[in-house]
């Protein structure tokens, strides 16, 4: 697989992942609606911070590794699949739950106390940092180009900062909310099935070193 289809693969995923409910989701959700756009807005920027802290380690830690131990980069493509089909079917067993917010929370007053409300719920989700090293070890070539290292954070950012930008904007309007809300069991089953497709496709191809 080219470098660039596999970046652009890598993307893909990371954006379906960040676009399945979650704890990040429910805390930009839940600052946008409950005290105003501009603290979802700080809480989306903090959770695109953390999603490059989290590409910054994968690609650091991923690449000595993988470079070196061939066996390690399919068992880990292997089990990245396998994670993804996991994921997916609990997006799918879930999309017909209604989305919750937990008013019992402590309510932020302030777009910096939601930033780090956004960058520390990211940094404290291990389901977050497991996803990311499943993808990276997955999709990443064993011997990526140099402007893979410098691409990919940006790009990385725009993807987590961005998605939940959108999640801010619409859970502070009222009718973009409703709209989600009265699709949200089709919306999760589409994300959920093309999760799942990827996850199968890398559990099928793992032998494959170099995909």
């Amino acid at each position: 697989m080219p470098a660039s289809t596999a970046i652009i693969t890598i993307l893909t995923a990371l954006l379906l992942g960040a676009m399945s409910p979650g704890p990040s989701f429910v805390i930009v959700a839940r600052n946008a609606i409950g005290l105003s756009r501009g603290d979802g807005l700080a809480t989306a920027l903090g959770m695109g911070i953390g999603g490059v802290f989290f590409s910054g380690i994968a690609l650091l830690g991923l690449y000595t590794l993988l470079a070196t131990v061939e066996w390690l980069y399919i068992g880990l493509k292997v089990a990245g699949g396998l994670y993804l089909i996991y994921l997916a079917s609990k997006i799918w067993r879930g999309a017909a739950k209604p989305l919750a917010f937990d008013a019992t929370q402590t309510v932020l007053t302030n777009p910096r106390k939601s930033f780090w409300s956004g960058l520390s719920t990211q940094l404290s989700n291990p389901k977050t940092a497991v996803y990311y090293g499943s993808i990276f070890a997955a999709l990443l070539p064993q011997h990526p180009s140099l402007w893979c290292y410098f691409a990919l954070p940006p790009a990385i950012f725009a993807i987590e900062a961005g998605w939940y930008t959108i999640v801010a904007l619409c859970f502070s309007s009222k009718r973009p909310r409703e709209i989600y809300l009265q699709w949200k069991a089709w919306i999760d089953r589409v994300a959920a099935s093309a999760v799942a497709a990827l996850g199968l496709r890398l559990v099928l191809t793992a032998h494959k070193v170099g995909i």
